[in-house]
């Protein structure tokens, strides 16, 4: 069976826990442990944060899901700044060496931002973040095995 989501949300702050219940949901009723439930949870409230905080042009976003059984694999695209280094909120002159840079620089332990790709990393498979093509904006997409 595959389980696919797509849900076009406003960027603010009550969208993001809607759309990872919504997911959860989904996850839950195929079978999925809640420790892999919650790892995609913890994602893709970090992918939506940065949105809501970071794609200052866009009112929403996108959230696409596809879940087969074995995988689920995220998308989370804004309309925003045209920029992934801004979503993610990465300091592009210090971070200019592309994705494999980006959120490498070590967080103060006490920061209160700036974990979120660190997060999104440690608990998700195959993470890219990249700008949008033909469009503004960005994509974060993450994939997530779905075997315990």
């Amino acid at each position: 069976m595959e389980v696919v989501l797509e849900m076009t949300l406003p960027r603010n702050a009550e969208s993001a826990p809607l759309v990872r219940h919504t997911l959860d949901a989904s996850l839950r009723g195929l079978g999925v442990s809640s420790e892999i439930r919650a790892d995609i949870a913890l994602a893709l409230g970090e992918a939506c944060a940065n949105v809501i905080q970071h794609a200052a042009n866009a009112k929403e976003y996108e959230v696409r899901a596809r879940m087969d059984g074995t995988r689920c694999v995220v998308e989370v695209i804004d309309g925003g700044s045209g920029d992934a280094a801004a979503m993610a909120g990465v300091d592009i002159e210090a971070e200019a060496g592309g994705e494999a840079g980006w959120g490498s620089e070590e967080v103060p332990l006490l920061a209160e931002h700036g974990r979120g790709l660190q997060l999104m990393r440690a608990f998700t498979e195959e993470l890219h973040i990249a700008d949008r093509v033909h469009r503004e904006g960005a994509i974060v997409h993450f994939e997530k095995s779905l075997a315990v």
